[in-house]
């Protein structure tokens, strides 16, 4: 049994903006950490993936916030304490 699990590659659209080149300044340690719990094979892969994660976790609570109509703080899941009465 293999301990590897198999991920969905996130390929890009026709729509998306065109791929510009970056250059940063990141733990090693960080990046391979994120790529085994990401599953991506590429540095590249790993810190697109991630980028994505976030914007999906704020348009996951922004839509939630409208759905129940109060706020919802950020993507750490940190409530707003007057919105739950402490």
């Amino acid at each position: 049994m293999s301990t590897s699990t198999s991920r969905r590659v996130l390929r890009p659209t026709p729509r998306q903006a065109p791929r510009t080149r970056k250059n940063y300044r990141l733990q090693q340690s960080t990046l391979d950490a994120a790529r085994r719990v990401l599953g991506t094979t590429t540095e590249t892969e790993t810190i697109e993936r991630a980028l994505e994660l976030v914007v999906f976790g704020e348009r996951l609570a922004s839509g939630t916030a409208r759905a129940r109509g109060r706020v919802w703080n950020d993507v750490a899941g940190e409530m707003e304490r007057s919105a739950r009465g402490v």
